[in-house]
């Protein structure tokens, strides 16, 4: 997959794709099906924004990500995207409608056709909608084609209901509307290493800008995406700020059954499987380590049943 970062125009070789716009954050069923529209025949493309606009205008919200702009990178190249079109956001957000069809989907990228959203808003002011672009593709020669909202298992697919899902610690429910389990990704940083001495030493991962899931202790699938160990593991991993080691920044922690070897600086991609049971703080640490035990067992059986 090709990654474009510039709003230069694009070389004519790299011209003629069909893409998707939108922010595609998660990457979910109704991110896929607007995306699998945008497969008519051309290159596949994708057109988004870093950084997400939401994060422009309401810099002081909570972190509501869903996956950092590598792992979005990573699943649209995992699900046959050809080219990224990831575009600077201060640089179009002055543009007009008019200006962002004429100088960025017709005369830089050059794309053929694009798809969007029913809901789909663009241009300054947000003054641009879906009619607005087929008028504007009829006459600057790309074809448009608007997709429906969709409907999940568990009921109507968003970003906003999959970070309802997470926050009340239910990642299968945000599985089923994702088509993929959640993940968080990123590399290993150092920790305190308190877990390498209680026998249970943890790949530490920040979590800083991304959305937040209940705190607790899951039961999960890893991926070592590089290095020599690489593959797939099974573990137990505690999302919080270790309330029993004085006031700490969430992060993620998580244990690798069965498995020895350095990981630092590693990346991981640790998905998301089942909520065990929230943050506590113990009395000491027997009673840490006795529910850790308790924790990996549970966490055993409920992989040996996916």
């Amino acid at each position: 997959m090709r990654v474009h970062r510039s709003l230069d125009p694009l070389p004519e070789p790299m011209r003629g794709a069909s893409a998707a716009i939108g922010n595609f954050d998660g990457v979910h069923l109704g991110h896929r099906h607007v995306i699998d529209l945008a497969r008519i025949g051309a290159p596949l493309g994708v057109l988004t924004f870093e950084p997400h606009p939401r994060e422009v205008f309401q810099p002081d919200a909570p972190p509501f990500r869903l996956m950092s702009p590598a792992a979005k990178a990573s699943r649209l190249q995992k699900i046959g995207v050809d080219h990224l079109f990831e575009l600077p956001f201060d640089a179009i957000r002055p543009l007009t409608a008019e200006a962002f069809m004429e100088d960025v989907i017709a005369g830089g990228l050059g794309l053929s056709h694009v798809v969007v959203g029913a809901d789909f808003r663009f241009g300054a002011r947000r003054a641009g909608d879906a009619d607005t672009l087929r008028e504007g593709g009829a006459r600057l020669g790309f074809g448009v084609t608007v997709a429906d909202l969709v409907d999940g298992p568990v009921g109507e697919v968003s970003s906003t209901a999959i970070r309802a899902a997470l926050s009340e610690g239910r990642p299968r429910d945000a599985a089923a509307m994702l088509g993929h389990w959640h993940r968080i990704e990123g590399p290993v940083i150092h920790g305190e290493k308190r877990g390498r001495t209680l026998g249970w030493p943890t790949a530490n991962m920040d979590l800083s800008g991304l959305h937040l899931p209940k705190l607790g202790v899951y039961a999960v699938l890893v991926d070592v995406l590089d290095g020599p160990h690489r593959g797939r593991h099974r573990g137990v991993a505690s999302l919080g700020v270790r309330p029993m080691f004085g006031d700490n920044l969430p992060n993620l922690e998580t244990f690798l059954f069965d498995f020895a070897g350095d990981l630092y600086g590693a990346p991981l991609s640790v998905a998301l499987v089942e909520f065990l049971r929230p943050e506590l703080a113990f009395d000491g640490v027997d009673a840490l380590v006795a529910r850790m035990e308790g924790d990996g067992r549970e966490a055993r059986a409920v992989l040996d049943a996916l």
